[in-house]
């Protein structure tokens, strides 16, 4: 069995005050799991944007992008380990313990929106 991390504790610790903050209950996202992802993230285009999908076969629902909206094409998205986060955009982690049917917007200079859109559900 692994042993959690430091890192990981301090991660978990992190989304579980998001969802406290939000009033949800925590709906990990395991670093092995997929979400997809687009290209830009990687880059300092934003804002970061984050939503969450149901989850199914070992993906997390999650669909995170950069920028104001994201282009309709079908590879936008690319799905990606959530661990290589890490690398792209720490800072998007501490929102992945929300559960299906929350979104995420991360600005410049702290700026942060969290809300729940039934629409990603159904």
């Amino acid at each position: 069995m692994k042993q959690p991390t430091p890192e990981a504790d301090i991660l978990q610790g992190q989304q579980i005050e998001i969802c406290t903050r939000y009033g949800v209950m925590l709906c990990e996202t395991a670093l092995a799991d997929t979400a997809g992802v687009s290209l830009n993230v990687s880059s300092i285009k934003m804002p970061i944007n984050g939503l969450r999908h149901p989850i199914s076969d070992g993906t997390s629902g999650w669909y995170i992008y950069a920028g104001a909206a994201f282009e309709q094409e079908p590879d936008f998205f690319k799905p990606l380990h959530v661990q290589h986060l890490f690398e792209w955009r720490p800072t998007v982690l501490k929102y992945l313990g929300l559960p299906p049917g929350w979104r995420f917007l991360v600005g410049e200079n702290g700026y942060e929106d969290v809300w729940f859109d039934s629409a990603l559900l159904g």
